[in-house]
């Protein structure tokens, strides 16, 4: 018995082993900086983007991080969460081409983010949520480019753009892909949950059929229960006198 033992041991240990290296390759391969969710409706309105942060570098932590939003199609209305031990600052430029709203002509609009003062360490990471108040609604995503400060003074640039063939680069710039808004979504995110819209589209005159239906059936469900309990009755009473008769005789 133990010599069967030791090769499915090691076999096992093998096979440990391997999947451990493939777990420390996929952490490795998706460290860099992303935004979160990964996808929304175009011209979505009251949102929040997450920009995570991880740190990568053993002996050394992040002390900055630089996020650049795009000014060709902007984000309207940028607001950024306050976040414990660091502080932001946000940078506007004039837009080359102005975008015409409900409230006006906006001619700057948010284009870089910096947050400093605090630090991520070695196995940790930041979220960094900052808000909007509508995104654009005539490109197919958006691409956010970013640095990343360490301790060490070493600056990471996650500005690579994606080939065509599909292939990861080594620094990826964050991308947010920006979906067809449908007739039932409520702009806010392009896999929104059911809207309040949709919940009440079952006009009142179905609703009260719906339920006139359902009244129905469990009425002519307690009939029959009701017919089966009394012929059921009967055929007791029936046996009963039956027994008496047989017994009297």
């Amino acid at each position: 018995m133990f010599p069967m033992r030791t090769p499915l041991r090691r076999a096992g240990a093998v096979s440990a082993l391997a999947a451990a290296g493939l777990l420390v390759a996929a952490g490795a391969a998706s460290a860099h900086v992303t935004v979160q969710p990964e996808n929304y409706a175009k011209g979505a309105t009251d949102g929040v983007l997450t920009f995570r942060v991880p740190n990568e570098e053993d002996a050394a932590a992040t002390t900055k991080v630089q996020v650049f939003l795009p000014t060709d199609h902007p984000l309207l209305g940028v607001m950024v969460r306050p976040q414990d031990g660091w502080t932001a600052k946000v940078t506007t430029s004039k837009l080359k081409k102005p975008v015409r709203t409900e409230d006006g002509t906006l001619t700057e609009a948010v284009s870089e983010i910096t947050w400093t003062g605090g630090r991520i360490r070695q196995g940790q990471y930041q979220d960094f949520a900052v808000a909007f108040g509508q995104l654009p609604a005539d490109t197919d995503q958006l691409t956010f480019k970013a640095l990343q400060t360490y301790s060490s003074g070493k600056v990471v640039r996650w500005i690579e753009a994606a080939p065509k063939s599909g292939a990861e680069p080594e620094n990826p710039a964050p991308v947010l892909k920006l979906t067809a808004k449908s007739a039932a979504s409520d702009g806010s995110s392009a896999t929104s949950p059911l809207t309040s819209a949709q919940k009440s589209s079952v006009s009142p005159a179905k609703a009260v059929a719906t339920s006139d239906s359902m009244a129905r059936g469990l009425g002519i469900a307690g009939l029959a229960v009701g017919t089966l309990g009394l012929a059921a009755a009967a055929f007791a009473l029936t046996r009963a006198r039956r027994a008496r008769g047989s017994v009297s005789e």
